[in-house]
């Protein structure tokens, strides 16, 4: 009895050290946009060119996140944990003593190096040391770093920068990634050191080359610009690039990522439904800061402090979700999550206009971030609760080898979203404004007669009046276009819905040493049929 308890007080402290380096990695990606202008007044570079700082991060994080699994297998989770977890802290350590926007960019890579590592094998680590009953409370705590990180980012960004020094984001990392690694060296349990076997080199290859190129492309967002010949011609490589890969990952011995765990059912399953709730959460986490900064005129910091109580309640829905999860299943709870985020995505769709309050916002934002809660961490849990110990390492890190995708792929699709609708509403709009309307006459009316008492002539009274109503008719065509682009993530969430009916809601592994299991002959499990 004493060793169960020990063993257990052991693996919760084993998550404690990985929820560390988990909330490090994901606040500092969010935590770095607002970071942004302030940067680019210091380094004296145009946008163009501080983009550079997010792009070689997400660049860097493609490029490495496929090779966790590979390095996991040879040197074990332990070394590597505290590897990615060193070289996080090392690169914060660099960026916040950057003398210039290149300088920035090198550093952002090492930080990126060690970043790209600690999730995936984080998520490895918690299946080795909690019993798979234990699996869903285990990760529903881990899902508090995972999904309350990028909430948090803005608030306290916005707090450091307008009150610190804005080299603080980075340097705040330091002693926290300094304190994750001696814990990590004190609480992890280390593994032996196997010997190396043959590194897939072409795999390695064709999928850094393919998802660095469509990466580089789709982080474009709506500005993709296909009239420039590098944008075509490195998505047509990436896509190429990835064909090489899926065939090489098929016929190889040892491939870099087994692909062929997606024969697993709920494990392939549960992929989509985690792409369509990462689009249904960029939703809220890409629009609903543009609406309150850009169109409403809150600062960083109220927009962060705005969106803050939907992610305590995310933090909170995460491990109440996990431990139901290991007695219910995944779709008692999942459906209803569901149900709740598309319902709550129309109700912030229809909320984001000029005279919404702020605590109506919050309120359905809250409200999306119950469903999230309830839905998210059952639906990873089922699909990797289908993979046999001895893959979970390669799931992991494929499986954030997709939510990487998904996540740029996301935003780059509800930016557009949100581009053609924007245009198509203006349209609409503008083609009400003649002189046979009386609301349009009689507003540009008004106007003239305004600015002629300011001192303006005639004509260039009525060219301001012009002038100022198109800028409110566009600024009307994109707060429509923001709500709907919300609301089109309802509709998607409706085909999780779908697919969520599809899945087995057991766990499909069982333990070699209960009866029914078989013993695999790497060492694993039998996939029960």
């Amino acid at each position: 009895m004493e060793d169960n308890n020990s063993d257990l007080l052991a693996s919760w402290l084993a998550l404690c050290v990985v929820i560390i380096g988990t909330f490090m990695s994901i606040l500092d990606s969010s935590i770095v946009n607002i970071a942004l202008p302030k940067m680019m007044a210091v380094f004296g570079v145009p946008l163009d060119d501080i983009k550079w700082v997010l792009t070689s991060y997400t660049l860097a994080l493609g490029a490495i996140i496929p090779l966790t699994g590979y390095l996991q297998e040879i040197f074990g989770g332990k070394r590597i944990y505290m590897f990615a977890l060193a070289m996080f802290t090392l690169g914060s350590l660099l960026c916040g003593f950057a003398w210039s926007n290149t300088s920035m960019i090198v550093f952002r890579v090492i930080q990126a190096i060690g970043g790209g590592m600690i999730m995936p094998v984080g998520m490895s680590i918690i299946y080795q040391v909690f019993p798979r009953e234990k699996i869903g409370l285990a990760l529903g705590f881990w899902g508090i770093a995972a999904m309350a990180a990028p909430a948090t980012g803005p608030t306290l960004g916005g707090y450091i920068i307008e009150k610190m020094d804005w080299r603080l984001i980075f340097n705040v990392n330091v002693p926290i990634g300094i304190i994750g690694v001696i814990l990590a060296g004190i609480l992890l349990k280390g593994e032996e050191r196997k010997p190396f076997k043959s590194f897939d080199i072409i795999g390695f290859l064709s999928s850094t080359v393919g998802i660095v190129s469509i990466l580089y492309v789709l982080g474009e967002g709506s500005s993709i610009d296909w009239g420039k010949i590098q944008n075509p011609m490195l998505m047509t490589l990436g896509c190429l690039s990835l064909v090489l890969f899926v065939v090489n990952e098929l016929t190889h011995p040892e491939p870099l990522l087994d692909l062929k765990i997606f024969k697993l059912f709920d494990f392939s399953i549960s992929q989509i439904i985690t792409s369509v709730l990462n689009f249904a959460l960029m939703g809220g986490i890409y629009i609903l800061p543009l609406f309150l900064q850009n169109v409403r005129g809150y600062t960083a910091m109220e927009t962060g402090l705005i969106m803050l109580p939907g992610a305590l309640v995310m933090g909170i829905m995460m491990p109440i979700s996990g431990n139901l999860f290991d007695k219910i299943g995944a779709k008692a709870l999942v459906v209803p999550g569901l149900i709740i985020l598309a319902i709550s995505s129309y109700e912030l769709g229809t909320a984001i206009n000029m005279n919404s309050s702020k605590e109506t916002i919050i309120f359905i934002n809250c409200i999306r971030s119950v469903g999230i809660g309830l839905s998210m961490m059952p639906i990873s849990t089922v699909g990797m609760n289908a993979v046999p110990p001895h893959l979970v390492g390669k799931a992991s890190a494929l499986s954030n080898t997709i939510r990487q995708i998904a996540g740029s792929l996301s935003i780059t699709v509800i930016s557009t979203i949100m581009e053609s609708k924007t245009d198509y509403n203006y349209l609409k709009l503008a083609e009400q404004i003649t002189n046979y309307n009386k609301t349009s006459t009689d507003t540009i009316s008004l106007l003239t007669k305004a600015y002629m008492h300011t001192g303006l002539s005639q004509g260039t009274a009525q060219g301001t009046a012009i002038s100022q109503l198109v800028r409110m008719i566009q600024g009307q065509a994109t707060v429509d276009a923001m709500g709907y682009s919300v609301s089109v993530t309802a509709l998607v969430v409706f085909l999780a819905i779908i697919l969520t009916l599809l899945m087995k809601n057991k766990p499909t592994i069982k333990d070699k040493n209960k009866e029914g299991g078989k013993n695999d002959p790497k060492g694993g499990v039998v996939v029960s049929e």
